[in-house]
């Protein structure tokens, strides 16, 4: 499956989905506040960096690929599960430059101005996950 960007995509989405995605995306949010209540700061930032709109975009990715393939006649399951599946390796790639993005703030902002930390975070967040974007696409994982 080949990544792609549909702007045209944005006029098929209905509130409900912008619904669902902010439900969710705040009960992830919520869930990682209460986490860094009872473990602390430093654990509870682990879980905030889990992507708060991951649980529902896999969702709708899934319900809009079953979808495509009903218009054509076919069922459509594992084509949605695929596509959602491919959403998550995105999603695990980026969060590991996102450890990388971390670990550079937290050892770095109190010797350095925050935006030189924060540009040189997101430098190490490219340089870990766009090397993994490109080997995930040039050796995609067989079943």
């Amino acid at each position: 499956m080949k990544v792609t960007m549909d702007v045209a995509a944005l006029r098929g989405t209905h509130w409900q989905q912008y619904a669902v995605r902010f439900v969710l995306g705040g009960l992830v949010t919520l869930c990682a506040g209460a986490v860094a209540k009872l473990f602390g700061p430093g654990i509870g930032g682990l879980f905030l960096a889990f992507p708060a709109i991951f649980p529902a975009s896999a969702t709708l990715i899934a319900k809009r690929e079953q979808q495509k393939k009903s218009q054509q006649g076919l069922h459509g399951t594992v084509r949605g599960r695929r596509a959602a599946a491919l959403d998550a390796a995105g999603a695990v790639l980026g969060a590991t430059g996102l450890v990388g993005f971390a670990l550079l703030v937290w050892r770095t902002l109190s010797n350095l101005p925050t935006a030189v930390t924060l540009l040189a975070a997101t430098v190490v967040w490219l340089a870990i996950s766009l090397p993994l974007w490109w080997w995930r696409k040039s050796h995609p994982w067989r079943r």
